[in-house]
């Protein structure tokens, strides 16, 4: 019974990482992607409709990264396929 509070203790604290880091890495990624294009825009004006569209590529793609890592989460703390592993059946 200790091996499987620890094993949940830990899908907690993976999970908790995984959104945490996942986010971070989204926050700076959008900074970095926002600072770029406002350079881009400023220095060729008339680029600026392309540039969106590929800004907004780019920021679906950071969603999305995101999002598979709260997925992914969520499976370790509700549906963990190890958890019979650990039971050892």
């Amino acid at each position: 019974m200790d091996a499987l509070a620890t094993f949940f203790g830990q899908t907690q604290i993976a999970a908790g990482l995984l959104i945490g880091m996942g986010a971070l890495g989204t926050a700076i990624g959008f900074g970095l992607l926002g600072g770029k294009f406002l350079e881009g825009a400023a220095r060729q004006p008339e680029m600026v409709p392309m540039l969106q569209v590929k800004m907004f590529i780019v920021a679906g793609l950071l969603d999305a990264f995101t999002a598979i890592a709260t997925a992914i989460a969520i499976l370790l703390l509700y549906a963990n396929p190890l958890v019979s592993a650990v039971k050892g059946g």
